[in-house]
């Protein structure tokens, strides 16, 4: 068990990254070509479209975020913060304030970022949106906090055809455009004419 200064003091040099859960070290897994051609997509779309936003910036996966109600620290693949980014006490890499979160989908956190890990973010009381797409197929779903503080399917996609709506900060991303490259999704697709 570590406490929450060493895991950031280890974080600071460690070679890899690792989560802290409860006072125990999950290192990242690497991360498959097509999950990081899906991830490199919806980071140029949210590009273009917070590029016109004074108000929210989109970072990747070396930006952390701190769930305070079990003092864990997390790296979402991708998170936008709407406002001005809020900092951990203890250093600058850590955001506290994340409107939405995104993570991209691969065999080996399939299951636990689409249940333990959603649940524990929804404990981030800014946190609006989070947002699941999946790097094996075409799908995605957006998850989005209500008035009532209950979280509710708001949107999903299961083919290259359709698209979902991140309602926060305006972007509908079209499924085809994050797909496109892909190894694994370009076996769905027609062949070419000739």
């Amino acid at each position: 068990m570590y406490s929450e200064e060493e895991y950031l003091r280890l974080e600071k040099d460690a070679l890899e990254r690792s989560e802290f859960l409860e006072g125990m070290l999950i290192p990242k897994d690497a991360e498959g070509p097509d999950h990081n051609i899906v991830k490199e997509h919806v980071i140029g779309e949210l590009g273009m479209i917070l590029k016109k936003s004074i108000v929210c910036k989109s970072f990747s996966s070396t930006q952390r975020v701190f769930v305070p109600s079990i003092c864990s620290y997390f790296y979402p693949d991708i998170l936008v913060v709407c406002g001005s980014n809020r900092y951990g006490m203890l250093d600058r890499i850590t955001i506290v304030n994340p409107s939405v979160v995104i993570e991209i989908l691969s065999p080996s956190t399939c299951e636990y970022d689409c249940g333990p890990k959603f649940k524990l973010y929804r404990d981030i009381e800014t946190l609006q949106e989070y947002v699941t797409i999946d790097s094996r197929k075409p799908y995605a779903q957006v998850f989005r906090r209500m008035a009532d503080n209950q979280w509710i399917l708001a949107d999903d996609a299961f083919s290259l055809a359709e698209s979902i709506t991140i309602q926060t900060i305006g972007a509908t991303l079209q499924m085809a455009d994050l797909y496109d490259g892909t190894e694994n999704v370009s076996s769905l697709l027609p062949p070419p004419k000739e």
